[in-house]
């Protein structure tokens, strides 16, 4: 499967984005589908991810209440709606695909990866 990223972007501290993520050469319907993100110097984090066929749903606790994932089966597309957003969610943010009904927090468990779309935080 392949994925692309999009919706970042240059938000002040407080307000909202919405990433999205478009997947191409199959559906997601046996997949995990997760957000990443790393920022400069530092390793890739688990953000949340999703099981695509029941909707389970994992936040890391940084971002628990704040942001929010979802999916659109008719697209064929992930969504990270992104609230109250803070200077340290800047980072490059991913989405990663992997074939399991578990949501794995180790980005190597992934193996499909979109190229990343940048969100800058300013405070």
């Amino acid at each position: 499967v392949q994925l692309q990223a999009s919706g970042g972007g240059l938000v002040q501290a407080g307000g909202s984005l919405r990433l999205s993520c478009a997947a191409s050469g199959r559906t997601f319907s046996d997949y995990v589908v997760a957000w990443f993100r790393q920022a400069p110097g530092k390793e890739r984090d688990f953000v949340t991810g999703i099981v695509w066929s029941d909707g389970r749903t994992v936040f890391a606790d940084s971002v628990k209440g704040r942001f929010t994932i979802s999916r659109d089966n008719a697209k064929n597309t992930l969504y990270l709606q992104m609230n109250s957003l803070k200077p340290e969610d800047t980072a490059l943010y991913y989405c990663a695909a992997g074939r399991s009904r578990l949501i794995y927090r180790l980005p190597s468990l992934y193996h499909s990866w979109g190229q990343g779309t940048l969100v800058t935080v300013s405070s």
